[in-house]
């Protein structure tokens, strides 16, 4: 595989979407909904974003044998994403998750993880070999913590940058820190791996250099339209994002860590990588669904030359 080349171990899920006036209450029917469908899933997200931000990409997943699983494999296929690890479940559905949204832009929602679970250490060992001339993986925590380290380990070994994005928010073993090399909470993510409220630089500081001291090289706390707090060995800065009108936030931070991916494996600074991934990001917030928001190449490289 080529230098530029980028692995993501995750979930994938179909998004069914209901737009509504108001969220149901428990027991009540509201008729006169929209439907959509979007393809989703962080893990996939994530795959998206680094494949149509010019990254050579290879997904390990699981999903089910069922529609679901043939749309989200053809989407892939779509983007140029080598599909050879996408495991094909027998016994489990692909993820879904179910989205009521208010006009109020409100929202419930409930998920299935379904094939994602079962998504198992041996999934990712059968992969090894890509693991071998890949340059950076990148990991969310929607599949079972012991295959993000198994992936972890592998990569480890095979010299290959780890970027984990620690959502949605669990608290994680030091074993798994000390593999990452990059680390990108939001400000909940990083209070609830630190236990300090991220509100100003100063705050982003500390919960970066508590994150530092068990194990992880580099902290990015991603901190929405502003930007992004960058924390490595040599010191704190912060990198500014974009102002655009936001239409739908999902997915903003998968487009990130994908764009940032792809910067990485690309040899850029780590500064101008996280300015390229914030661009991604802001593109995608002007975009509605997940999927579907993820700019190309030429898109981000557009945006960044206004």
């Amino acid at each position: 595989m080529s230098s530029s080349s980028i692995l993501v171990v995750g979930s994938s899920n179909t998004d069914m979407i209901i737009k509504l006036d108001r969220i149901p209450r428990p027991g009540e029917t509201i008729l006169g909904g929209a439907f959509v469908t979007a393809a989703g899933g962080k893990g996939a997200n994530q795959a998206v974003g680094a494949a149509r931000a010019g990254g050579q990409v290879t997904f390990i997943a699981r999903v089910g044998q069922d529609m679901f699983g043939d749309q989200a494999v053809a989407g892939f296929v779509k983007d140029g994403i080598n599909v050879d690890y996408v495991m094909r479940d027998k016994t489990n559905p692909s993820g879904v998750a179910l989205i009521f949204v208010a006009k109020d832009g409100e929202n419930s929602i409930a998920v299935a993880g379904g094939a994602n679970a079962k998504l198992s250490p041996a999934d990712v060992k059968k992969a090894k070999a890509v693991f071998d001339g890949a340059s950076v993986l990148v990991m969310q925590l929607e599949t079972p913590l012991e295959t993000v380290q198994a992936a972890a380990e592998l990569a480890a070994n095979a010299g290959v940058r780890v970027i984990l994005n620690p959502a949605p928010a669990r608290p994680l073993p030091d074993k798994l820190l000390k593999r990452v090399s990059i680390l990108t909470p939001n400000e909940t993510e990083a209070e609830l791996l630190t236990g300090i409220a991220v509100k100003d630089d100063a705050s982003a500081a500390v919960a970066a250099a508590k994150l530092r001291a068990r194990g992880v090289q580099t902290v990015i706390i991603t901190l929405g339209a502003r930007g992004a707090f960058v924390v490595t060995e040599s010191g704190g800065q912060f990198v500014p994002g974009f102002k655009v009108k936001a239409v739908d936030t999902t997915a903003a931070g998968d487009i990130f860590n994908g764009a940032l991916a792809v910067a990485l494996a690309e040899g850029k600074l780590l500064d101008l990588a996280v300015r390229f991934a914030n661009a991604a990001a802001a593109i995608s917030v002007t975009r509605l669904g997940a999927q579907p928001s993820a700019p190309t190449r030429r898109e981000i490289e557009r945006f960044l030359k206004k």
